[in-house]
Protein backbone atom coordinates (compact mmCIF):
# COMPACT_ATOMS: atom_id res chain seq x y z
CA UNK A 1 0.00 0.00 0.00
CA UNK A 2 1.20 3.73 -1.01
CA UNK A 3 0.51 6.69 1.38
CA UNK A 4 -0.40 10.16 0.38
CA UNK A 5 -0.28 13.20 2.94
CA UNK A 6 -2.98 15.93 2.05
CA UNK A 7 -1.34 19.36 2.56
CA UNK A 8 -3.44 22.37 3.72
CA UNK A 9 -2.40 25.76 4.68
CA UNK A 10 1.14 26.46 6.53
CA UNK A 11 1.95 23.48 4.72
CA UNK A 12 0.42 20.88 7.22
CA UNK A 13 -0.77 17.32 6.77
CA UNK A 14 -4.46 16.96 7.24
CA UNK A 15 -5.38 13.81 6.12
CA UNK A 16 -3.11 10.71 5.10
CA UNK A 17 -4.72 8.13 2.72
CA UNK A 18 -4.10 4.73 1.64
CA UNK A 19 -3.80 3.73 -1.54
CA UNK A 20 -3.26 0.61 -3.43
CA UNK A 21 -0.14 -0.04 -5.18
CA UNK A 22 -2.03 -1.06 -8.37
CA UNK A 23 -2.61 2.60 -8.81
CA UNK A 24 0.71 4.09 -9.15
CA UNK A 25 1.33 1.91 -11.60
CA UNK A 26 2.94 3.48 -15.21
CA UNK A 27 2.38 1.83 -18.81
CA UNK A 28 5.71 -0.12 -17.17
CA UNK A 29 4.86 -1.08 -14.25
CA UNK A 30 6.56 0.94 -12.52
CA UNK A 31 5.22 3.20 -9.20
CA UNK A 32 4.31 6.27 -10.18
CA UNK A 33 3.45 8.98 -7.68
CA UNK A 34 2.13 11.48 -9.96
CA UNK A 35 -1.04 8.50 -11.03
CA UNK A 36 -1.20 8.12 -7.06
CA UNK A 37 -2.51 11.72 -7.11
CA UNK A 38 -3.96 11.54 -9.84
CA UNK A 39 -6.51 8.96 -8.59
CA UNK A 40 -6.73 10.95 -5.17
CA UNK A 41 -7.79 14.25 -6.77
CA UNK A 42 -10.54 12.13 -9.11
CA UNK A 43 -11.94 10.84 -5.86
CA UNK A 44 -11.56 13.87 -3.73
CA UNK A 45 -11.40 16.80 -5.45
CA UNK A 46 -8.28 19.26 -6.03
CA UNK A 47 -5.97 19.12 -3.19
CA UNK A 48 -1.71 19.24 -2.98
CA UNK A 49 -0.97 15.59 -1.85
CA UNK A 50 3.16 14.01 -1.37
CA UNK A 51 3.42 10.63 -1.26
CA UNK A 52 4.84 9.41 2.09
CA UNK A 53 6.38 6.21 3.49
CA UNK A 54 6.29 4.05 6.52
CA UNK A 55 9.98 3.24 6.24
CA UNK A 56 11.28 6.61 5.38
CA UNK A 57 12.12 6.21 2.17
CA UNK A 58 11.18 9.46 0.76
CA UNK A 59 10.44 12.52 2.41
CA UNK A 60 12.68 11.96 5.05
CA UNK A 61 9.94 11.12 7.92
CA UNK A 62 5.82 9.49 7.69
CA UNK A 63 3.54 12.11 7.65
CA UNK A 64 1.27 12.44 10.06
CA UNK A 65 -1.42 14.89 10.95
CA UNK A 66 -0.41 18.00 12.14
CA UNK A 67 3.26 17.74 10.42
CA UNK A 68 4.69 19.87 8.16
CA UNK A 69 6.01 19.65 4.75
CA UNK A 70 9.07 21.30 3.94
CA UNK A 71 9.14 22.16 0.33
CA UNK A 72 12.73 22.87 0.34
CA UNK A 73 13.98 19.87 2.38
CA UNK A 74 11.35 17.48 0.55
CA UNK A 75 10.42 16.24 3.75
CA UNK A 76 7.77 16.06 6.66
CA UNK A 77 8.77 17.71 9.47
CA UNK A 78 6.86 16.62 13.07
CA UNK A 79 6.17 19.21 15.55
CA UNK A 80 8.27 20.65 17.31
CA UNK A 81 7.99 19.37 21.01
CA UNK A 82 9.49 22.09 22.96
CA UNK A 83 10.30 25.50 21.80
CA UNK A 84 14.42 25.05 23.45
CA UNK A 85 14.66 21.15 20.88
CA UNK A 86 16.68 21.95 17.67
CA UNK A 87 16.04 20.54 14.39
CA UNK A 88 18.11 17.66 12.59
CA UNK A 89 18.81 18.93 9.54
CA UNK A 90 19.38 15.33 7.94
CA UNK A 91 16.68 13.30 9.97
CA UNK A 92 14.47 16.26 9.85
CA UNK A 93 13.70 15.35 13.42
CA UNK A 94 13.65 16.89 16.71
CA UNK A 95 16.96 17.00 19.07
CA UNK A 96 17.22 17.79 22.80
CA UNK A 97 19.69 20.68 23.17
CA UNK A 98 21.69 18.22 25.49
CA UNK A 99 21.71 14.45 25.23
CA UNK A 100 19.85 12.39 27.57
CA UNK A 101 22.03 10.59 30.26
CA UNK A 102 22.56 7.18 29.38
CA UNK A 103 23.02 5.85 32.64
CA UNK A 104 19.65 2.90 31.89
CA UNK A 105 17.68 5.71 34.27
CA UNK A 106 14.38 6.45 32.91
CA UNK A 107 14.12 10.46 31.98
CA UNK A 108 11.95 13.12 31.00
CA UNK A 109 12.54 16.81 29.23
CA UNK A 110 12.04 19.24 31.83
CA UNK A 111 11.64 22.46 29.36
CA UNK A 112 12.02 25.33 32.32
CA UNK A 113 15.28 23.74 33.40
CA UNK A 114 16.47 22.69 29.77
CA UNK A 115 17.88 19.49 31.35
CA UNK A 116 16.84 15.67 31.83
CA UNK A 117 14.99 14.78 34.89
CA UNK A 118 14.88 11.13 36.56
CA UNK A 119 11.78 9.82 36.86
Amino acid sequence: MAHFAKIGLNNKVIEVHTVNNNVLLDANGNESEVNGIDFLTKLTGWAIWKQTSYNNKIRKNYAGIGFTYDETRDAFIPPQPYPSWILNETTCLWQTPTPMPTDGKPYKWDEPTKTWVAI
